[in-house]
């Protein structure tokens, strides 16, 4: 199974379009050790010719351009594409967007909780993808599902998708239910166990995750790769930086530092490779030479960065 990080900035990308924090800045100016990145999105194939798209993000268009694999060969046809499927972990902008450049009336499928796929539904933008063309299906929880093309072919991909603690997207959010949760239901945020139909490995995908508890330490022992939340370093780096007043937590994102961060919480658990991605303009991680960075590094992680691979 192959595997790209096509984005792997949280949403507004880095660097964000409004953001004059020091680390955009940095972007923007070409340090070496500040990689500009794209919206969250990963791509897999397990037989090199029919990719799955793992959540669409705004800079979809861009990201294809930058990634041979999912363009069409030459010897395609004049409209073609190897995107054979997208899969939705939430409903949230920078995960779902994308989908709305991906409507010049080519053939794919969408996978996604009944709930995301009624966020879709109830937004009539999305229609420009046209469902008589474009399937909706939907991923039933704690269940592995095959991911067929359009034409319910086996692509060789394989997907358990898990409920994990998390939020609602923004744009959902019921300020009348801010005690618990503004809203937030089951299948709002999932995690997805990713594997090739022959199940000879398995990557964890999990881009959004508020907390983690003893189901999903139990999920993730002895994964080949994990590929998890790490948008905000501290909880209240946000505020810190002078940027805005949200929590890591308000947001619906665990953090990676302390003794309750992921860092910590996963230290236990038998995973060979560990790469944080959704990663926050704010996140002192996205400096390389930072001594945050060397932290995550001396813990036996990797900062993911868009085009980075993963072949097992």
């Amino acid at each position: 199974m192959h595997l790209k990080i096509v984005g792997s900035a949280a949403g507004g990308g880095f660097p964000q379009w409004n953001c004059n924090f020091h680390l955009s800045r940095a972007a923007r100016n070409g340090a070496e050790n500040v990689r500009p990145r794209t919206q969250s999105s990963l791509a897999a194939s397990a037989n090199g010719t029919d990719w799955i798209v793992f959540n669409a993000s705004p800079d979809l268009r861009q990201q294809i351009a930058a990634t041979p694999e999912l363009q069409p060969c030459e010897s395609a046809p004049l409209r073609s594409s190897p995107i054979a499927a997208v899969v939705l972990t939430n409903a949230d902008v920078d995960h779902i967007a994308g989908l709305l450049s991906l409507r010049e009336r080519e053939r794919f499928a969408i996978y996604a909780t009944g709930r995301v796929l009624a966020v879709l539904q109830n937004n009539t933008i999305f229609n420009v993808v046209d469902p008589a063309l474009v399937e909706r299906r939907e991923l039933a929880l704690n269940a592995t599902t095959p991911i067929l093309n359009w034409k319910q072919e086996q692509t060789g991909i394989t997907v358990e998708a898990f409920p994990v603690p998390g939020k609602v997207a923004l744009f959902l959010e019921d300020e009348t239910k801010a005690d618990s949760g503004f809203g937030t239901e089951e299948g709002d945020t999932i995690g997805l166990r990713i594997a090739s139909d022959t199940g000879e490995a398995n990557v964890f995908y999990i881009p959004g995750c508020a907390r983690i508890d003893d189901e999903l330490r139990a999920r993730l022992h002895r994964a080949a790769c994990l590929l998890f939340d790490g948008t905000v370093y501290s909880d209240n780096e946000m505020a810190t930086a002078g940027v805005g007043s949200k929590t890591g937590q308000r947001m619906g994102h665990l953090h990676i530092s302390g003794p309750d961060g992921s860092m910590a919480s996963l230290a236990d658990i038998a995973v060979e490779r560990r790469i944080y991605v959704h990663i926050n303009n704010t996140n002192p991680i996205l400096d390389e030479r930072s001594p945050e960075a060397a932290v995550v590094r001396r813990n036996g992680w990797e900062i993911g960065y868009d085009g980075m691979e993963i072949r097992l």
